[in-house]
């Protein structure tokens, strides 16, 4: 659907005389930190998982004044191509919400997704490919011969929990560092972390020099990384996404809290009981290899025993087309409706497993 035929649900992006200017023009909520000179940079991106917190970043930015134009979106595709960890209707749901709002969508994996790096055995790491305003760029791949062979770990610690940065954190690092549009600018990187989802978390910084940083390298690639949510509740979240008529991608209504791998490693019992009734596949494929391994995703059981020990969410059992469409690769309906239409979805303030 183009954005044409979305102008007349989709709502006023500014700030609203209900929101009270702040710093450069921005709407404060009632968490917001004072953020950077918005207008200085000269590339503005979101890390947009397409859930709630990255989005809220995103419209927090419109209602600051940056117009969509300016604003990119780099989405990680944690699978490549493959179908095993990531909500499959999801991609397809970003591309229809980018053209609705008018921002621009890069696509960027390591080749072959988590999997690949979850199976390799005497072999490097797989390269890097990224999206730019130019085409697609391929790099690394040449690394040491190494074998893993299990599932990334349960632990904040992101050498055993290694799904994060494979197949996001450093998959983005490559891209700053890798694209000559960056040397002699200033470079926004803005993500989505809350204090409020766990203490490690809580003890980031809003604004902070990113690791890909080089203001004072010859390059002089200037990157700030920017966290505008840290400090806002899940309410607030959600009625930023209210306040623009943004509707939420399926797992939420759904019942699920967050918008994180279908087969997250951090799933709960009821999580895991909800993907064994909606795709008993996918989640005896996981089983497998948690025997083909020999080492289980959490320490003190496995992943079917687990799912013994919760119940699937009533929306799961209530709503079997949601669970069709969510389990396509193909995204059907709106993506914005009025702000007066707008429903909180049936997984809002509801279990919150993830990152620690």
């Amino acid at each position: 659907m183009g954005r044409a035929a979305h102008q007349a649900a989709a709502p006023v992006r500014r700030a609203s005389a209900a929101h009270a200017a702040g710093p450069h023009g921005c709407a404060r909520e009632p968490g917001a930190v004072s953020g950077p000179d918005l207008a200085s940079y000269d590339h503005i991106i979101v890390a947009c998982s397409f859930g709630k917190d990255s989005l809220a970043c995103t419209l927090h930015l419109l209602e600051c004044g940056v117009p969509p134009e300016r604003i990119e979106w780099w989405h990680h595709l944690v699978d490549d191509e493959a179908d095993v960890f990531d909500w499959p209707h999801v991609t397809d749901y970003g591309r229809h919400l980018a053209d609705a709002l008018g921002v621009k969508l890069y696509f960027s994996a390591r080749q072959g997704g988590i999997v690949r790096e979850m199976l390799r055995e005497d072999a490097p790491t797989a390269p890097v490919w990224f999206d730019t305003p130019e085409g697609r760029v391929t790099m690394g791949g040449h690394g040491p011969r190494n074998t893993r062979r299990r599932f990334p770990q349960v632990s904040a610690n992101l050498s055993v929990r290694w799904c994060s940065p494979y197949a996001k954190i450093m998959v983005a690092d490559t891209a700053l560092r890798n694209q000559a549009r960056f040397h002699h600018a200033r470079t926004l990187f803005v993500t989505g972390e809350r204090a409020a989802e766990s203490a490690n978390r809580a003890r980031y910084a809003a604004f902070e020099p990113h690791r890909s940083d080089l203001r004072d390298g010859r390059a002089r690639r200037h990157v700030d990384h920017y966290r505008p949510v840290h400090g806002w509740s899940e309410a607030e979240v959600w009625e930023c996404l209210r306040r623009h008529g943004v509707i939420a991608p399926l797992p939420y209504r759904l019942g699920f809290g967050r918008l994180s791998c279908l087969t997250c490693i951090f799933m709960s019992a009821n999580q895991a009981a909800t993907l064994r009734y909606m795709d008993g596949q996918r989640f005896a494929g996981l089983c497998a290899w948690e025997r083909a391994f020999g080492c289980t995703i959490r320490r003190d059981r496995d992943l079917w025993a687990l799912a013994d020990t919760g119940e699937a969410f009533a929306p799961v059992l209530a709503r079997p087309d949601l669970v069709r469409r969510a389990l396509s690769r193909r995204w059907r309906g709106p993506v914005l409706c009025a702000p007066s239409h707008w429903q909180m979805p049936a997984g809002a303030f509801g279990e919150n497993a993830g990152p620690v």
